[in-house]
């Protein structure tokens, strides 16, 4: 059988070579080569016509859920094992729907690795089992609005009520009105549990705050 053919992409050089030395152990598989963001990973994609590409999520540049949603019509051959830090249900979710096939921390690499690139490229999914958890947990009906999410986005900037009101145009009322909301749904006990949790799960991010 044709060795499967697997592109790494990820900011970190030393992770990249770690994740390589897994694969070049393996004798069924082999690094076609690696990438250190988004941009580099679509074009090394069409270059190299990978069968798997193992994908960080935060990337500068473009990170790995736009990446993962462009190969979907640049290099369809190619199927995406999302491996990343971040555990959080929102995270995962925004990566299977933009078309990864996987979505595995960082924390199982090695046998669990390797085994999950023969997985995928054999047509089948694998998802960290507590993640897998996480997602199933947070049903869609808890689902934070388009709304909620600015609020929350302003307030983990720090930003007051008065404040996020001014810069949505929406009144002080309607923020706190939004704010109580986002308690029940996140189950959260206040202000910064909320951005906490939010956080946790990958429904805003700190690079993402608006000014």
């Amino acid at each position: 059988m044709k060795p499967i053919a697997v592109l790494i992409v990820d900011d970190h050089p030393l992770f990249r070579q770690g994740v390589a030395g897994l694969v070049d152990d393996e004798a069924d598989m082999y690094v076609a080569g690696e990438a250190a963001n988004g941009q580099e990973a679509i074009a090394a994609c069409r270059a190299l016509q990978p069968d798997i590409v193992v994908m960080d999520l935060q990337m500068p540049a473009m990170g790995g859920i736009e990446a993962t949603a462009l190969l979907g019509s640049e290099a369809p051959q190619a199927r995406v094992i999302m491996l990343t830090t971040f555990d959080g249900d929102v995270h995962a979710s925004r990566a299977l729907k933009a078309g990864a096939a996987a979505y595995l921390l960082k924390s199982v690499v090695g046998d669990e690795l390797v085994d999950a690139i023969r997985a995928v490229h054999a047509g089948r999914r694998r998802i960290t089992p507590s993640v897998a958890m996480a997602v199933a947990s947070n049903v869609p009906l808890n689902a934070l609005s388009d709304r909620e999410v600015q609020v929350l986005e302003l307030a983990s900037a720090g930003k007051s009520n008065r404040l996020i009101g001014a810069q949505l145009a929406i009144t002080e009322e309607t923020v706190k009105a939004h704010m109580k909301s986002i308690f029940a749904k996140l189950q959260a006990n206040d202000r910064t549990h909320a951005v906490m949790l939010a956080l946790e799960r990958g429904i805003i991010e700190m690079r993402r705050r608006i000014d």
